[in-house]
């Protein structure tokens, strides 16, 4: 069926245009940037009436809904906590928002302690993001957005009474919450200089955040400016309260890479700071990554990068923090990553590596740094950790493709330390045992070998005929590892697919050398290495080009964008989930100017040019009949496979304008084109955001979405 006659007419612009380096580049679709224009929200009325009915004409879809409503559907837990002589945790179902519950004991019975479902709103769009319990256990803070806007508000709750305090603070985003040894108050980041519309839907850049102290019971008008930065107006100030009380860690980035570190002495202060704090510097270049992790004395313990792309723990001593005085505690594994690392039971480290994306759990000896015990783990990932420096308890949650989420404990004051399984996740109608994961490691285009996951049937036959679903990522150092998924298992179950996840450069897979090797002027590494995988399944005999749907958010979304422009014949559908598409102006809005260390930046004349070489914006174009074809391309007319992009009117991370902008490029340039029938489809939701927050029933709602799309364009045959 051919779509071109439905897709609406979008105004172009062709004098809007902008001179790079010398280079001119029109942008005719510039006023879709402005979100409160009536002629873009009847551009995306427009857009969303042709796409739902697509969507809806799928089969199966309310098969397919269920399927994925019964996944959802039952408890799922996540670790608890302890925090004096409770413990909290947090319970999901098929409800809106997570339940946090709490115990008086590890093996009692639970009550209910906060409920988002029935205190606010019932439509599950304010979420509970974030929660930080004071020292003596008395009080939570906790943070709360709308829409799933990164903006949040922050409240605090009597943990003995579960009555809210009367103060709210806002204009909160990207922040830390930490609490003063004293439990008396937070230090928190606001931006007190935001005007105009502060709900996600705006696209100002944001600027000049500042670092707070907030004295519980008291209006947020009264609060104490403690670090700025006035010189620097894009600095994201992270920090911490070091355990011992003594001292604030004050770290800032400019774009989301790497770190400054400043400390000042706040143990002092009995009534908390009344003014800006005397800081010391640190680390003097923005170059490396710094993670606080505890400290002995003035002794800090991090995480870094810096002389050590895999990480390493080093000790800094704060009354000497000359780098030539830094001592290794826990040195660089040669291929290995260290993931993370935490304090517990007073003395014992928790640390986290990764090893050919998997995880492995090291108990350490926070003295000396040698390892007490490797915990014993299957193939996947440690997924989420809880641990407490005053307790012995520590909690971890494993999980793989799959195997559910699973809650295990360990005492870490025994002689013996072994993880107890302490909850599990129950799935229906799904035996695992029918089913199976592989990693494979295939050569990108220059040789490069690179990891990749595929889940399957243990029956499945290689002939080509399979659906298959590819996902990448490829960014900020960031590493996708397995982990269990609704709409992975339907796909598989239910659509006798086959689901596979590409470890491409620009993750964190293996370290900084890994995430550079595939950022900036390498950008395109990551793209050639999603190809590849392509090509290998396809080779492989796991699936063709016509079966074959890739999926990718956020920076996978640029990833899947610029791969459908460069290879489109390889492809038979394509999911643009949130993608920074614009490369030429998405430094503009909002946070987008954190992305420049991962992106380049269009204002020098060298990223400009590989930034216009990948922007999919900017690469649009009809299929090239007469180009020589590939042995792996299907016979068919060249054409853009089936394409899906989605959005949401409320998220401020990757602001609608990237998709809005590319969809009407992409409808402009194929509309005219015959050969091009496969569907190109943007659907935009109303409140909901990035994805932070999101509640379950929208959850549903976008992988009924993704999966209806991939089973209608491909013609897929699901299987209940």
């Amino acid at each position: 069926m051919a779509f071109n006659y439905l897709y609406p007419v979008a105004r172009r612009d062709e004098s809007v245009e902008d001179d790079y380096h010398g280079t001119k580049v029109t942008d005719p679709y510039r006023w879709l940037e402005d979100p409160d224009s009536p002629e873009r929200k009847e551009f995306v009325e427009k857009q969303n009436a042709i796409t739902q009915p697509y969507l809806e004409n799928f089969n199966d879809r309310e098969e397919i809904e269920s399927r994925l409503t019964q996944l959802w559907s039952i408890p799922r837990y996540m670790c608890s906590s302890r925090h004096g002589d409770r413990y909290f945790f947090q319970n999901t179902g098929y409800q809106s928002q997570s339940v946090m519950y709490v115990q008086d004991d590890l093996y009692s019975e639970a009550d209910v302690f906060f409920d988002p479902n029935a205190e606010l709103f019932e439509d599950g769009t304010v979420a509970l993001t974030g929660t930080k319990f004071s020292e003596d256990g008395k009080t939570m803070c906790y943070s709360m957005n709308k829409s799933g806007s990164d903006w949040k508000n922050i409240h605090f709750r009597d943990t003995e009474t579960g009555r809210d305090y009367p103060e709210v603070l806002k204009k909160v985003k990207f922040s830390l919450m930490e609490w003063s040894q004293d439990s008396k108050g937070i230090f928190y980041g606001m931006y007190p200089e935001q005007q105009g519309k502060a709900d996600g839907s705006e696209t100002e850049v944001i600027k000049n955040q500042k670092l707070y102290y907030h004295r519980l019971d008291t209006p947020q008008s009264e609060d104490v400016l403690v670090v700025e930065f006035p010189d620097e107006p894009r600095f994201i100030i992270g920090g911490f309260v070091s355990h011992c009380g003594n001292y604030l860690i004050v770290c800032p980035t400019r774009d989301s890479k790497d770190h400054l570190v400043f400390f000042a002495e706040i143990g002092s202060l009995p009534d908390g700071p009344r003014g800006l704090l005397p800081l010391t510097q640190i680390v003097h270049k923005m170059e490396s990554r710094y993670e606080y992790v505890t400290n002995v004395g003035s002794k800090c313990i991090f995480r870094t990068n810096k002389d050590a792309p895999n990480y390493r723990l080093v000790s800094i001593d704060l009354e000497n923090p000359s780098v030539d005085e830094w001592k290794t505690l826990v040195a660089e594994h040669p291929k290995d990553v260290l993931d993370w690392a935490v304090l517990s039971n007073k003395d014992k480290l928790v640390v986290c590596y990764i090893h050919d994306v998997m995880s492995v759990l090291q108990i350490r000896d926070l003295a000396t740094g040698n390892l007490i015990t490797q915990l014993p783990l299957e193939l996947g990932t440690v997924s989420d950790v809880s641990a407490n420096r005053k307790y012995p308890e520590l909690f971890f949650e494993f999980c793989s493709f799959l195997t559910p989420e699973e809650i295990y404990m360990c005492d870490l004051s025994k002689p013996i330390i072994k993880p107890v399984l302490y909850k599990k996740v129950e799935m229906k109608d799904f035996d695992a045992s029918l089913y199976m994961m592989e990693q494979v490691f295939f050569s990108s285009k220059d040789g490069t070998k690179v990891p990749m996951f595929i889940v399957r049937k243990k029956d499945f036959k290689k002939d080509g005929n399979s659906p298959c679903l590819l996902y990448g990522y490829g960014g900020y150092g960031t590493s996708v590892q397995p982990n269990f998924h609704a709409i992975r298992l339907v796909f598989v179950q239910h659509f006798n697919g086959v689901y596979v996840v590409a470890n491409i450069r620009g993750g964190g897979e293996y370290g900084k050398s890994w995430h550079n090797a595939g950022r900036v002027l390498n950008k395109q590494n990551g793209l050639d290495d999603f190809q590849a995988a392509a090509e290998y399944l396809i080779s492989e005999g796991y699936t063709s080009s016509a079966r074959l749907a890739i999926h990718g958010g956020s920076i996978g979304g640029l990833l899947v964008a610029a791969c459908i422009n460069q290879r489109p014949e390889l492809f038979g559908a394509a999911i643009v989930q949130g993608g920074v598409l614009d490369m030429l102006r998405f430094h503009k809005f909002t946070i987008g100017y954190a992305w420049v260390s991962e992106f380049g930046s269009p204002d020098d004349p060298d990223h400009f040019r590989n930034l216009l070489d990948i922007s999919p914006l900017h690469n649009i174009k009809v299929p090239d009949e007469d180009a020589p074809r590939n042995p792996l391309e299907r016979p068919s007319p060249r054409q853009y496979p089936a394409t899906l992009l989605l959005t949401a009117d409320h998220d401020d991370r990757v602001v609608p304008l990237h998709s809005l902008k590319f969809i009407a490029q992409l409808q402009h340039t194929l509309r005219d084109y015959p050969a091009q029938t496969n569907p190109l489809l943007i659907k935009v939701e109303t409140n909901a955001g990035h994805g932070l927050g999101k509640p379950i029933a929208k959850e549903i709602k976008v992988e009924t979405d993704i999966l209806s799309f991939i089973g209608h364009s491909l013609k897929i045959q699901r299987v209940f």
